[in-house]
């Protein structure tokens, strides 16, 4: 059997708790095969992101088509892009290089500790260039905000972001709830003409550094082992819960999960 394969294109986070770190760990675990671009070299740990260096441009180029050019990619993920011109140039890339393979688009923004990990002017070019090519957008309720400038904390609101999204050119979007007030988290998808919760109840953990970088980068994998889209959300959704439950309590802030081998 061939194994499946997916490309991140990401930050590297020195903790190894998020970011590309998260995404190679997050496919181990699902029997996937990774392959990186990195965007940018974090200086960062569980209380926070104290600097970064951005990667040359054409040195991400270079190495996004290295990957796609011989080994080969089924999924591809994109993470921290931080600037613009990072952005514009992943988006002429895979459009050139990759433009039928499904394209998981994590908006990364901010960073856990509060550090912005996006420069203003890379929101828009991400708007025009990278979301319509996605077959999924994940964000958070701040990055769903920033990008619609709707915050959906109600179905009325949910539903209206999604229809944003929708004259963005995206066709599916995962709204992930982690900020969102209550003991229930609620992720939402809007997939086609349908929503579909994703509930687990809040747990009372500071060890969750990474969770956006593991759940976009499960989806992933679920798509390049051939899952449908809903199928593939709920198997990660699943396993990122398991995975704040078997976190190893490291560090003296937000801590890194447990990315422990998928069962089932």
């Amino acid at each position: 059997m061939t194994m499946a394969r997916l490309l991140v294109i990401a930050g590297s986070d020195s903790s190894g708790g998020a970011g590309i770190q998260a995404d190679i760990k997050t496919a181990q675990a699902f029997g996937v095969y990774a392959q990186t671009a990195i965007t940018a070299v974090t200086v960062q740990n569980t209380l926070g992101v104290t600097g970064a260096h951005i990667v040359p441009v054409d040195v991400v180029r270079d190495q996004i088509i290295a990957c796609l050019s011989d080994i080969g990619a089924d999924a591809i993920k994109t993470g921290m892009l931080g600037s613009a011109a990072m952005t514009r140039m992943v988006a002429d890339t895979l459009a050139e290089h990759a433009p039928s393979i499904p394209l998981v688009v994590d908006p990364v923004m901010v960073a856990k500790g509060g550090s912005s990990l996006l420069e203003d002017d890379a929101i828009t070019v991400l708007k025009k260039t990278l979301l319509p090519m996605a077959a999924l957008v994940t964000p958070n309720l701040p990055e769903a905000e920033a990008l619609t400038g709707i915050l959906p904390v109600s179905e009325h609101r949910l539903r209206n972001a999604a229809m944003v999204f929708k004259l963005l050119g995206c066709n599916a979007v995962l709204f992930k709830g982690g900020h969102g007030e209550g003991s229930i988290v609620r992720d939402t998808l809007w997939f086609g003409e349908d929503f579909t919760d994703l509930e687990a109840p809040r747990q009372a953990a500071p060890h969750t550094h990474g969770t956006g970088c593991t759940l976009a980068t499960a989806i992933a994998c679920g798509l390049a082992q051939g899952r449908s889209m809903p199928d593939a959300v709920a198997r990660a959704h699943a396993y990122v819960q398991a995975a704040i439950q078997a976190a190893p309590g490291l560090g003296g802030g937000h801590g890194p999960l447990g990315h422990t081998p998928l069962s089932g």
